[in-house]
């Protein structure tokens, strides 16, 4: 008998027939004798109509009422779920954030889970029931509704299967697993059997929107195997857990994924005097206004000039620019320049760690292509660059050939 947390998207659960085969889905679990724990989104398009009902009213809400407005969307789900199990003869019952006593901090709209409570739900499965509990949310010390964020259900389903020493946490979405690039970009890109908490997180961080990055972390600081699979097929999805040592480091693929970002800008200052500290008079005030920095290069000229160029999110150019220009006013800058048609293209892979000219094959695909290079930035198992938007595609194309991943034997990823 095993103890098995599974997700449900909001998609997964858009519909009261959708619904009705989640719960035919956990029912069959169940029957095989699996104790269940099932966490679950509001139904799609729900969070975003409240929103809207909120922003109706006032455009700033208060944060905590927004907060215990938001959260009812996933009240309604986990009630129609255990209604649709009950029918079906399976006991069920359902849990809010605060019911669990999932405890966060206050940080109302991006709250961070510190404590789950695990006893109710420990005495409903030894009971024999389905618990369903809603995702997105919590509560803080003083018993007010909190929530994680957007795609927070990802993560309350990871930590419940950290403090209940789940067997696996299996996420069901809308696609049956993990694949080798977008398939809508690349037809013949391929589902990865495995891959490690390390590749997950940097394909999750550099673009795949598979899973929420806070999930990932989770699941790599406890040990929890995650699996992604369909919710409308049946298959063995991705499994995604810690680097087996044993397996041989020099069979694996070079490349397991490439994932991408088309929602970059890229902001240069030049002639800046190249003296200590004026790294971070350029970046420190761009993140002292709440904006990520992502990718960042800085080059010094024989006159002892420097440029700095880093990217931000395409939403955060227009008040980065404001910043840098204030920024370059006051440190004597001559030029500054702004850039929203860039996309960011990564390859992810620990076999990157054994394997030598990784980078030379990358960039001779892109030079095939005449696609220019405009930034560069490496990590152990990641090569990420900056190229125009427009050959953004081309470049997904010619990488995934590029690296053997357009053929069945690249799923041992």
């Amino acid at each position: 008998m095993s103890l098995i947390v599974q997700k449900y998207g909001g998609t997964s659960v858009g519909s009261v027939e959708r619904i009705q085969a989640v719960a035919e889905k956990v029912a069959r679990s169940h029957r095989l004798g699996d104790k269940l724990v099932v966490a679950v989104s509001a139904m799609s398009g729900e969070t975003n109509r409240l929103i809207e009902l909120a922003k109706a009213i006032d455009a700033q809400p208060p944060l905590r009422e927004m907060d215990v407005l938001v959260s009812t969307g996933e009240q309604v789900t986990i009630a129609l779920l255990c209604m649709a199990l009950n029918k079906l003869g399976v006991e069920a019952r359902s849990y809010t954030g605060g019911q669990v006593r999932i405890l966060t901090d206050n940080a109302h709209g991006k709250a961070r889970i510190q404590q789950i409570d695990g006893h109710r739900i420990e005495a409903d499965l030894d009971a024999g029931r389905v618990v369903v509990v809603a995702g997105f949310q919590g509560s803080d010390e003083d018993g007010n509704i909190t929530t994680l964020g957007r795609g927070g259900s990802d993560t309350t389903a990871v930590a419940l299967a950290a403090a209940l020493n789940a067997d696996e946490c299996q996420i069901y979405t809308d696609v049956d697993g993990v694949y080798t690039t977008d398939p809508r970009v690349v037809s013949r890109a391929q589902r990865l059997d495995k891959i490690t908490f390390d590749e997950m997180l940097e394909m999750a961080s550099q673009g795949s929107k598979i899973l929420q990055i806070r999930s990932v972390e989770f699941a790599g600081k406890y040990n929890v195997p995650l699996r992604v699979m369909s919710s409308f097929e049946e298959g063995p999805g991705t499994l995604i857990s810690l680097e087996d040592e044993d397996e041989d480091q020099m069979e694996k693929a070079v490349v397991s994924g490439i994932a991408f970002n088309r929602d970059e800008a890229k902001l240069t200052i030049r002639g800046i005097p190249d003296q200590p500290g004026v790294a971070y008079k350029v970046l420190g005030a761009i993140s002292a206004a709440n904006i990520e920095i992502d990718v960042i290069v800085q080059n010094v000229a024989k006159d002892n000039s420097a440029t700095i160029t880093f990217t931000v999110h395409r939403n955060d150019l227009s008040q980065a620019e404001g910043l840098l220009k204030q920024i370059a006013q006051d440190l004597g800058a001559l030029e500054i320049d702004a850039d929203d048609q860039i996309a960011k293209l990564s390859i992810v892979g620990v076999g990157m760690r054994s394997h030598a000219g990784v980078a030379a094959t990358m960039f001779e695909a892109l030079a095939k292509e005449n696609i220019n290079i405009q930034l560069i930035t490496t990590s152990e198992i990641k090569i990420t660059v900056v190229i125009e938007e427009r050959y953004l595609e081309l470049a997904v194309r010619a990488l995934h050939t590029g690296f053997d991943l357009d053929s069945p034997s690249a799923e041992q990823g």
